[in-house]
């Protein structure tokens, strides 16, 4: 079976609708019939439907693929191009702009549903036509609605997207679910394994934006040899068995890896879907929003945020109760595949230019009642997933390369990326386990800023029952995490007190310029930062961004980055503004907030390489997952990093009353970890 052969009973279902829907919205281009400022949103949106509906007709006959290289690019910016930077602002995807053309009564709502129809760039290139259908068929309702001017009522078009959303929840959460766990759903699979890579047509066959850094990277893995190729996809690939291994899990089980990347990518990916299948795993892809699935550069991370709380139109105790129920039918149906899944293998990218948001006021926002919907869905969501893809069973691993935006120098970063993700594991074990033969001795750690940064935080250490066996910290070499270099403990949350502070982050691609947390008994209880001007502004963004709606978030991980090659790279290309998390997480001490690392696995044991157990796998809060999981987890796990240049010290606080440095004076002092500061010194 194929995805052809999947999507058939779909295509079946609206083969007599399809058809007649473009027909009528090829109409409107015709008419007259709605009056001004409605009449032009409505030709804008019908002639981009009509655009993809050619598309899906091309894509289908093979005609397509028979364009040109300079004709596909041509035709990826006539699809994106209103979404560019120097055209948004007249664009009706932009809240604001419709908001001032169509009026706050309607702007918003037509606003949300232009975003939704331009979905359809993603199904016409899989010819995915029930999908184009209903998105047509939305269109013409809403239509209909202002043909009738006298008779024109908000509250009917509010409750059309209600019901849109609330009707078809069920046939997105069911596609969704089955790209991820079945690899017979293999539209880009068999792109990725059949195509000819040298000829970058391919590139337009995803359907995603295809930019710059998409074309650039694809030639530059052009010109790599095919070891270096393979290099690169043994690593990732070693990384995702060696996950299982260190962590005490059956690989044998699984028959699935989810592989996660950015376009570009598809030398080093088919390299990988061979590594794969010589495990005894098929892999499976889903199409991405922002870093998930198959994804690609944003043509406009301004636009990703004005639609990021689009649901808040039609949220309701009702509608995520359907989505709830949906997941539910969708992973029963396809549960002997769900349980056969081993978690996603994840290519990264860094070099964005970094984005701040601009906060809009005609931009939809979920009211306080939506927000522990929101909460409450993600519980719940997630603990419905685990009862189909047990944690305890699961894995993933993760590595990040850098794209062309990162500047002149892009080959010479990649290179130098290739090279810190390859560093030598054994020499970093080796000095990891020293520091934490000397944390495991803590009752608390102390850890202070310095060159203005205001940290000072206590973090309390489980105590150990038999140190000789157990450890409180992971020592984590390259595995699930690439590259090398952390040691990491889900700290006691009683008697974890004291400030955060970091000048500026990255986070999830949005800036945080300032931020300071206060933690009182191991939970935040006071946030700020200093992205906008308006403190009420900085409150929501922080509420929103980094608290997800929760009132209040643990410290779910304290670590210690080791990697100070990664440092350096940061600091001699002038790119530690760009760096991802995966990477900046290594270049000094970091804090999760939300959920430890061991979320829906913490009764499985995990040993460390010296054969210590690492016992600190909960805290306070994740323990409470025994009497009601929804008092748990938060679903979330943000590390938050102070680079070495904002650090003092960290230092340990024994229960017999000494005190031992880890860092002092922004350098290493432990016995044996003395080459770590010759990179801090350069």
């Amino acid at each position: 079976m194929s995805y052809r052969q999947i999507y058939e009973p779909y295509r079946e279902e609206v083969r007599e609708r399809y058809p007649l829907v473009m027909e009528r919205i090829g109409r409107i281009l015709k008419e007259e019939t709605v009056s001004e400022p409605f009449r032009g949103y409505f030709y804008h949106v019908a002639e981009f439907v009509m655009k993809m509906h050619q598309k899906q007709e091309e894509v289908t006959n093979g005609a397509f693929l028979n364009r040109s290289l300079s004709e596909l690019a041509e035709y990826n910016d006539s699809i994106y191009g209103e979404l560019y930077p120097e055209n948004y602002k007249k664009s009706f995807a932009n809240p604001e702009y419709a908001v001032k053309v169509l009026g706050e009564e309607y702007g918003k709502m037509l606003c949300m549903m232009y975003a939704q129809i331009r979905k359809m760039a993603d199904y016409a290139s899989e010819g995915g036509v029930y999908e184009m259908t209903i998105y047509g068929e939305l269109l013409v309702e809403v239509y209909n609605c202002f043909e009738d001017e006298a008779g024109l009522n908000p509250k009917e078009i509010s409750n059309i997207l209600y019901w849109f959303a609330h009707d078809y929840i069920e046939i997105f959460m069911e596609r969704s679910i089955e790209r991820r766990v079945n690899p017979e759903d293999d539209f880009f699979a068999e792109i990725i394994g059949n195509a000819d890579l040298n000829d970058l047509r391919y590139l337009y066959r995803f359907g995603c934006c295809v930019g710059e850094n998409e074309i650039k990277t694809a030639e530059y893995l052009n010109r790599m040899p095919q070891e270096k190729i393979q290099a690169m996809a043994d690593t990732y690939t070693e990384g995702y068995r060696i996950g299982f291994e260190v962590t005490g899990k059956d690989l044998s089980k699984k028959s699935v890896a989810e592989i996660v990347y950015p376009l570009g990518f598809e030398r080093v990916v088919r390299a990988a879907m061979d590594n794969f299948s010589k495990m005894g795993l098929r892999v499976t892809f889903r199409r991405g929003e922002g870093h998930s699935g198959v994804f690609s550069t944003s043509p406009n991370e301004q636009y990703d945020f004005d639609h990021k709380a689009d649901a808040a139109a039609y949220l309701d105790k009702e509608f995520v109760e359907r989505q709830l129920e949906c997941m539910r039918n969708s992973y029963e149906s396809v549960k002997e595949a769900a349980a056969g899944y081993g978690g996603p293998a994840v290519i990264e990218t860094f070099g964005q230019e970094p984005f701040t948001p601009v906060s809009k006021k005609e931009n939809y926002e979920f009211d306080e009642k939506q927000q522990k919907l929101n909460v409450y869905f993600s519980n719940k969501s997630s603990q419905l997933v685990n009862q189909y893809i047990k944690g305890e069973e699961y894995s993933f691993t993760i590595i990040a390369y850098p794209i062309p935006e990162i500047g002149p120098k892009y080959e010479e970063i990649f290179e130098k990326t290739v090279e810190i993700n390859n560093l030598d594991y054994t020499l970093y074990r080796d000095m990891q386990q020293k520091m934490i033969d000397v944390l495991d001795q803590a009752e608390y750690v102390r850890i202070k800023g310095r060159a203005g940064n205001r940290t000072d935080l206590t973090v309390a250490i489980r105590p150990l029952s038999d140190p000789k066996k157990e450890t409180a910290f992971e020592n984590c070499v390259a595995d699930v995490n690439i590259p090398v270099g952390e040691v990491f403990t889900s700290p006691k949350l009683a008697g974890t007190n004291g400030i955060l502070h970091v000048s500026q982050v990255y986070l999830n691609q949005l800036k945080y310029v300032d931020l300071e947390l206060e933690f009182t008994e191991g939970m935040i209880s006071s946030y700020q930062c200093r992205n906008f001007s308006q403190e009420e502004e900085n409150q929501k963004f922080l509420k929103e961004h980094l608290l997800h709606h929760h009132d209040a978030l643990p410290l779910g991980e304290f670590a210690i980055g080791t990697n100070t090659a990664a440092y350096r790279m940061g600091r001699d290309y002038e790119i530690a503004d760009k760096l991802p998390i995966l990477i900046a997480e290594k270049t000094g001490p970091h804090f999760a907030v939300g959920d430890t690392c061991y979320v829906w696995a913490e009764d499985t044991p995990v040993f460390n390489p010296d054969g210590k157990e690492i016992v600190s796998r909960d805290n306070e809060i994740s323990i409470l997952r025994k009497e009601d999981p929804q008092k748990a987890y938060f679903n979330c796990h943000t590390d938050i990093t102070i680079p070495y240049d904002e650090l003092d010290s960290i230092t340990v606080f024994t229960r017999d009353g000494r005190e031992i440095p880890v860092i002092a004076g922004g350098e290493f002092v432990v016995e044996g970890t003395e080459v770590l500061n010759v990179p801090l010194r350069q």
